[in-house]
């Protein structure tokens, strides 16, 4: 068998745009699984918004592992073992909080399976409770209440005006944080170099496999490193064109079954 991991990436890639896992792609991740592949899902998600499709795919039984948060936190999702876990470091919430007031836009963390904002009346906050199935939590001020440490921050706003406050974030924190959009009204801030790239390279490392013997599937721009990682990287039909360039295949779109297909031709029985 030339690819014993599979790593899918969750929206536009794994889901269709009911945000569902097909039946014929989940029958055919299920029936690699059974061949001997270990699948990673690997999102840009919390936690909870990767366990849903971990547990429709069956990676309890079968030795899945779940890479959430972009990377930040590498799991075996049979017995819950962490292989890494990244935070941001506290001495910056004062400086990415000063940064959200500034600019004028809602800020959001999270408290375990909660998010935490100032402000919960945000049609783009509650996207992220809504998809991810987390509660949600006001607070008074968001950096006292932070005396815990977090993976990430979001700011959120219509992606017009993100476009504007994202080369400005960047600057201030690019040399200490990733900062980048994983959607046009989401502006990520997570830890240094974390990304989905970094995080499957330390699962090969973990289960004995090489960089040629992963197929990494994506759609959007947090997926490019872990496309261009990959023995093959699959770019979904419907990902952005500069997503495609760093590709090796284009696949049918998530709507078309894409993942199937490819694992048919690829995978499946070879």
């Amino acid at each position: 068998m030339k690819y014993k991991v599979l790593a899918f990436d969750i929206d536009g890639t794994l889901t269709d745009s009911e945000k569902k896992i097909t039946p014929r792609t989940k029958a055919a991740i299920i029936k690699a699984q059974e061949q001997g592949c270990i699948v990673a899902i690997a999102s840009g998600r919390p936690r909870p918004g990767v366990k849903r499709y971990a547990d429709e795919l069956e990676l309890k039984k079968n030795g899945g592992y779940i890479l959430a948060l972009n990377g930040g936190l590498l799991e075996r999702y049979s017995d819950g073992r962490v292989i890494r876990q990244s935070v941001i470091p506290k001495e910056y919430y004062g400086e990415i909080y000063e940064l959200a007031k500034t600019n004028n836009v809602n800020i959001l963390t999270y408290d375990g399976d909660t998010v935490v904002s100032e402000n919960l009346d945000d049609k783009y906050l509650e996207t992220e409770v809504r998809i991810n199935g987390l509660g949600q939590k006001r607070v008074e001020n968001l950096r006292e209440y932070l005396t815990y440490e977090v993976p990430k921050f979001l700011m959120l706003g219509d992606g017009d005006y993100l476009a504007v406050i994202e080369p400005k974030v960047y600057a201030r924190l690019h040399d200490r944080m990733d900062v980048y959009r994983s959607e046009p009204f989401f502006l990520e801030i997570l830890p240094k170099n974390i990304n989905k790239a970094s995080a499957l390279e330390e699962l090969l490392s973990f289960v004995g496999a090489e960089r040629d013997e992963l197929m990494a599937f994506g759609d959007g721009y947090n997926d490019i490193s872990m496309l261009e990682f990959a023995g093959m990287g699959v770019a979904m039909g419907n990902a952005h064109s500069e997503v495609k360039e760093h590709a090796d295949i284009i696949a049918p779109g998530n709507d078309e079954d894409g993942i199937a297909d490819i694992l048919e031709r690829y995978v499946l029985n070879k």
